[in-house]
C-alpha cells in the first residue's frame, strides 16, 4: 500500500495517478460498518480492475474547528494502527489529508473537484452519513450534483449489530467502561495499542508478576483504568497476559498520570526498548488500593486464574 499526504492545495496531476475506487471517510476504528464500506470499495475496484483507495484525514476536525473546547482528541486507531489495518484489508492507496482551517472553508464543489476529480477517482464510496465541504453542507444524497457525470458512487446504509448502529461513538462509550468485550464485537478484532518498553518501578519482580511498563502513543484512546486480560504480540509470536492501567493506587497517591504495565503469563526475557502490541480481551476488575502487599499479591494471583480460564475457554 502506498502512503500519500495531502494538504489543500495539493500538487497531484490527475493524469499521473491511476484510476481508483476510493472509500471517503475518517474510520476512527475502522469498525465493521466502516469495513463494508472499504470492503466494497476494495472489491468493485478489482471487478473494474483500478486501484483501490482510501481517503482520511488528520487531525480530527473537532480540533481544528476547536469544537468543545478541544485542543487535542485521542482515537480508538491512531495513524499508525489505521494504516497497518489497510494494509492488510487490501487497500492499494492511502491518501491522509491534512485538515485545517483551509480545507474545512473548501465548498462542497471544490472539495469533489480537488480531492475526488483531482486524484482520478472514478467511483467513490462512502457512509450514509458522510459529509464533506464547508460545515458538512456536501452530503451522499446530493453527492451526485456535485459529481456532474464524472464518476459514479455508492452509499452504504448504517451496519447494526443488536439493532443499534455501530458507530465510532459508542465504541467510544464502552472503552469509557471498560468493555473491551463488546468493543472487540463492534471492530470484528480485538482493540489494539502498540508502546514501547521502558523502565518502571520495578515492584512487579518483588511481587513474583515482573512487568512490561509500556509507552503507548499519547493519541490512543485508552479503556478505563483496571486489569484486563490481554494478548501480548511480540516479533510475531502472540503469549497471554495480564495488564493494569492506572495510578497504582496502593503504591502511589495523588497521582493523575495513567500507566500501563503488562504481566506477560510464562515469559521472562528482558523486554526494554521492545515494541508490543496489546490485543485486549476483557475486562477483569477496576483498579483498587490494598492495604497490605500481601493482599495485592493474592490478589494478582486470582486475576491470573482468571484470565488462563478465560483465554482456555476462548481456544
Amino acid at each position: 500500500m502506498k502512503t500519500i499526504e495531502l494538504t489543500y492545495p495539493h500538487i497531484l496531476k490527475e493524469q499521473d495517478l491511476p484510476e481508483s475506487v476510493c472509500a471517503l471517510g475518517f474510520f476512527d476504528g475502522i469498525h465493521q460498518g466502516h469495513q463494508k464500506v472499504i470492503r466494497t470499495a476494495v472489491a468493485e475496484a478489482k471487478r473494474r480492475n483500478m486501484a483501490s483507495a482510501v481517503i482520511t484525514f488528520h487531525p480530527h476536525p473537532s480540533v481544528v474547528l476547536r469544537k468543545n473546547g478541544n485542543k487535542d482528541v485521542q482515537y480508538i486507531t491512531p495513524l499508525k494502527e489505521k494504516e497497518e489495518i489497510l494494509r492488510r484489508m487490501d487497500v492499494d492507496r492511502l491518501y491522509i489529508i491534512t485538515f485545517n482551517m483551509e480545507l474545512a472553508g473548501l465548498s462542497p464543489q471544490d472539495f469533489i473537484d480537488h480531492f475526488v476529480v483531482g486524484l482520478h477517482i472514478k467511483h467513490v464510496v462512502a457512509g450514509f452519513d458522510f459529509t464533506y465541504g464547508h460545515k458538512g453542507q456536501g452530503n451522499m444524497t446530493e453527492i451526485g450534483k456535485h459529481a456532474q457525470g464524472r464518476f459514479t458512487y455508492s452509499v452504504i446504509d448504517k451496519v447494526e449489530l443488536e439493532n443499534e448502529k455501530i458507530s465510532s461513538t459508542r465504541i467510544r462509550g464502552l472503552l469509557q467502561e471498560g468493555d473491551v468485550a463488546e468493543v472487540k464485537r463492534l471492530l470484528g478484532r480485538p482493540l489494539t495499542i502498540s508502546g514501547v518498553v521502558v523502565e518502571g518501578a520495578k515492584r512487579g519482580r518483588v511481587l513474583g508478576y515482573p512487568t512490561a511498563n509500556l509507552d503507548v502513543n499519547e493519541a490512543a484512546l485508552l479503556p478505563r483504568s483496571g486489569i484486563y486480560a490481554v494478548k501480548v504480540i511480540y516479533k510475531q509470536q502472540i503469549y497471554e497476559g495480564m495488564a493494569s492501567l492506572g495510578t497504582n493506587p496502593t503504591f502511589t497517591e495523588d497521582r493523575l498520570d495513567l500507566s500501563l504495565e503488562v504481566h506477560i503469563l510464562d515469559y521472562n526475557n528482558d523486554l526494554y526498548g521492545e515494541e508490543l502490541q496489546l490485543e485486549w480481551h476483557d475486562f477483569i476488575r477496576p483498579e483498587e488500593k490494598f492495604n497490605q502487599v500481601e493482599e495485592l499479591i493474592r490478589q494478582i494471583e486470582d486475576d491470573e486464574r482468571k484470565i488462563r480460564a478465560l483465554f482456555a475457554k476462548l481456544k
